[in-house]
C-alpha cells in the first residue's frame, strides 16, 4: 500500500501560502491541512482558560491535557477542542497576537508535529505552514517555499483588513529555537511578486504533476 503524498507549502507571513494550497489541494483532490490554524485553536483555548501565554509552562501543560480530535470535512483538517471546532473565534485580532508566543513553546511544537503527522490518515495531503517542508514531513519529496517582497505582503494583509508587522513576525519566527521558519532542503523556492494565485499555483501544480509521473 503506497504512502499518502504530502505536499508542503511553506513560506513567509502573506506569501500566498493559504489561497495557494486550496486551489492546489482543489485540483488535485487532496486534502487541505492548515496548520497555522492548529496553533490558532491551541492560542483562542489559552484564552478561554485564563493561560499566561508567556508562560512556556502554563501554555505546555495545558497543552498536555487539552481533549482534541482531528476530523476532515468538505476536503480540510480541522482540530476540535471538545468537539467544537472555533473557526470564528481564532481569527480575531487578540487570538492573532497570541500564536507567535504559543507557537514558539517547544512542547507545542512537538506536540503539533505528532497530530500534523496524524493527518495522513485522511489521504494524500496539502499541508500548509512555517515549519512542513523542514520539520513536520522533511522526508516529503514535494516541498515548496513562497515569498514575495515585503511592500507586495503588506498591501496583501491591507487589503484583508489586517495591520501587521510582517517582517518582525518573520525575523521572530526565523529565529526561534524551536522549528524555527527556514527554507526547508531540497525545496522549490517562488517568489511570487507580481503573481496571481492563479499564476503561482499552475507554476506548482506543474512541478508536482512532473515529478508524480516521474
Amino acid at each position: 500500500m503506497n504512502s499518502p503524498v504530502v505536499i508542503a507549502i511553506d513560506g513567509t507571513s502573506a506569501s500566498g501560502k493559504s489561497t495557494n494550497s486550496k486551489l492546489i489541494a482543489k485540483a488535485l483532490e487532496f486534502i487541505y491541512v492548515d496548520t497555522g490554524a492548529m496553533y490558532r485553536t491551541l492560542a483562542w483555548y489559552c484564552g478561554q482558560k485564563r493561560i499566561d501565554i508567556h508562560s512556556e509552562k502554563e501554555v505546555s501543560a495545558l497543552c498536555r491535557k487539552w481533549k482534541t480530535t482531528l476530523d476532515c470535512v468538505n476536503g480540510q483538517v480541522r482540530l476540535l477542542v471538545d468537539d467544537y471546532y472555533p473557526e470564528k473565534e481564532i481569527r480575531t485580532a487578540e487570538t492573532s497576537a497570541a500564536v507567535p508566543h504559543v507557537a514558539a513553546v517547544p512542547y507545542v511544537r512537538d506536540w503539533m508535529k505528532k497530530k500534523q503527522r496524524e493527518c495522513t490518515r485522511f489521504g494524500n495531503l496539502v499541508m500548509e505552514g512555517r515549519d512542513i517542508g523542514s520539520n513536520v514531513f522533511p522526508e516529503t519529496d514535494f516541498k515548496f517555499y513562497l515569498d514575495a517582497c515585503i511592500k507586495e505582503r503588506s498591501a496583501r494583509r491591507e487589503a484583508e483588513g489586517v495591520n501587521e508587522n510582517l517582517a518582525a513576525r518573520d525575523q521572530r519566527d526565523s529565529q526561534r529555537a524551536a522549528a524555527p521558519l527556514m527554507v526547508p532542503l531540497g525545496a522549490t523556492v517562488i517568489n511570487n511578486s507580481g503573481m496571481t494565485a492563479a499564476e503561482t499555483s499552475k507554476l506548482i501544480i506543474a512541478h508536482i504533476v512532473k515529478r508524480l509521473h516521474r
